[in-house]
């Protein structure tokens, strides 16, 4: 695998480009990915690490529509909708297979009425969508719901529906789409903010752009700008037009994480809650709650103690035993724009700035790909037509599922999955890498995660701080905050290192990261 130099990425991005990409989560990651394939010159910027925001604080579940037909009204939008967001599922299946796989959920009711509705939606969509991962849905009574899931109190139900969903790991899948972008041409970088716009004649030409890790500035200029700054692409329009308004709201929830035997078999659970559901998943050998709702705070969401117990409280209806705060083990919230009609826009302002806004993963790449058609349409650029869907992720192209249990050979089970379902088909060359630097040493006593693991996320997957690493690498602080506090000091020595850093320079890092880990991820 080819070293990400960010120095040589820095001098890059001084250019000019064709296409300037600012935003560096799942949708910016993925214009970037279709620009540079289709032979774009393409920069990314992202103003913290790539997935800080929404894409890395998802449910970890892509939701084939379930949310919307859990019950009437049943539009015809809805079931577009839901057939549309499969085909893109079936696609992230294709194109990342490590990252992604079926999960079975069991939804318990209360109200025959109510579990005849989630049947029949169900099965519905199940015949009209003709996809075969999908299977069918099968109605349970108690005790067979029981049985199924150990947790579910068969006295508080009177069945249950168990039916396919699919499940992936949204970290690794954004920097899977960040290595990809980057293999494929274009010159991508984290810590690096648009503080401005640049202006000819009336139109957006470029960017200004501040590096903030190594605090210099610099201008980018491209021949069109692309705004995927999420919940922040309103501050990046408004830099254009201080006037400009986006569509939809700001929405924040929260998830919760629970140790393993909170999810003790490979089913999960789909709890109703209102017209909503609460979801109770098997999540890296933990179990994953989520997610509550709540308008959006300004600044950096944090999940409230009450808005965890309430997490709680609603799960445990359904429950033999009742979820408590001291089972947690991380926490963490995120904010997501709602749109008022489609689940993703593409815009196009005046400046000729064109915005880019999603509400979910499964509306990444069909976004990313509109966005790339509409400039070919309108500018003539006689581009090739896109090719990511057909196009593997880093790590997917030569993934076999046996590589778990080829590296069983070598490895504890633990290690193994991890290594497989993180790296895919990287990981013999971690392996081969962790013997000739760290050998197996572990980075924190009884977790599956290596020392070597942070060497090559700072030399190979452009992780510029210890919380890139902790977070966003390799999802510890996701998982086992207190665990990911353990860590942070051998993975700043790690990264310092790596990196150069002077004796200062590691501290007050390791401080940031301190911080932000002493609230949540």
């Amino acid at each position: 695998m080819k070293r990400a130099d960010r120095p040589s990425l820095l001098k890059a991005a001084e250019d000019r480009f064709d296409l300037l990409v600012i935003g560096g989560g799942a949708l910016g990651a993925g214009i970037a990915l279709d620009a540079a394939s289709r032979g774009l010159k393409t920069l990314l910027v992202e103003g913290e690490d790539f997935g800080a925001g929404a894409s890395s604080r998802s449910s970890k579940l892509f939701h084939r529509g379930t949310n919307d037909l859990a019950g009437p009204p049943w539009s015809r939008a809805s079931w577009r909708g839901a057939r549309r967001a499969l085909r893109e599922v079936t696609t992230i299946f294709a194109i990342a297979p490590h990252l992604t796989w079926r999960r079975e959920l069991v939804v318990p009711y209360k109200s025959a009425l109510f579990g005849a509705r989630v049947y029949t939606a169900l099965r519905t969509f199940e015949l009209f969508a003709q996809t075969p991962w999908l299977g069918r849905a099968r109605r349970l009574d108690r005790e067979e719901a029981e049985a199924l899931h150990p947790l579910l109190d068969g006295a508080k139900i009177r069945g249950a529906v168990a039916y396919t969903d699919a499940q992936f790991d949204d970290v690794r899948l954004g920097v899977a789409l960040v290595l990809s972008a980057l293999k494929a041409g274009a010159v991508v970088l984290n810590h690096v903010a648009a503080t401005g716009l640049l202006l000819e004649e009336g139109k957006v030409v470029g960017a200004e752009l501040e590096d903030r890790l190594g605090g210099g500035r610099f201008a980018a200029r491209a021949r069109f700008v692309v705004n995927a700054a999420g919940t922040g692409a309103e501050a990046v329009l408004r830099l254009a037009d201080p006037e400009a308004r986006l569509p939809g709201e700001r929405v924040a929830g929260a998830h919760a994480v629970l140790p393993g035997r909170f999810a003790p078999t490979e089913s999960g659970l789909a709890l109703p809650q209102g017209r909503g559901v609460r979801y109770l998943l098997p999540w890296q050998a933990h179990g994953l709650l989520g997610r509550s709702e709540r308008p959006a705070p300004a600044g950096a969401p944090v999940p409230e103690e009450e808005e965890l117990k309430a997490l709680l409280t609603e799960a445990s209806a359904f429950l033999k035993n009742p979820l408590e705060p001291k089972d947690l083990r991380s926490a963490w919230s995120g904010i997501r724009l709602r749109l008022e009609k489609e689940p993703y826009a593409v815009l196009t302002s005046p400046t000729g700035l064109v915005t880019a806004l999603t509400e979910r993963w499964t509306c990444y790449r069909r976004a990313a790909e509109e966005v790339l058609d509409l400039l070919d349409r309108e500018h003539g650029l006689g581009l090739p037509a896109g090719k990511t869907e057909r196009l593997p992720l880093v790590g997917g192209e030569r993934y076999d599922p046996r590589e778990e249990a080829d590296l069983a050979v070598l490895l504890d089970p633990e290690t193994a999955r991890h290594l497989a379902r993180t790296y895919g088909d990287q990981a013999r060359s971690l392996l081969e890498f962790a013997k000739k630097t760290a050998g197996l040493q572990r980075l924190v006593p009884g977790l599956p995660y290596l020392e070597a693991e942070v060497r090559w996320a700072a030399r190979f997957e452009l992780a510029e701080t210890p919380l890139d690493f902790l977070v966003r690498r390799v999802r510890l602080a996701y998982l086992e905050l207190e665990a990911a506090r353990r860590a942070l000091g051998r993975t700043t020595e790690i990264l310092a290192e790596e990196k150069g850093w002077s004796p200062a320079q590691a501290e007050r890092l390791r401080k940031e990261a301190e911080t932000q880990l002493a609230r949540a991820p």
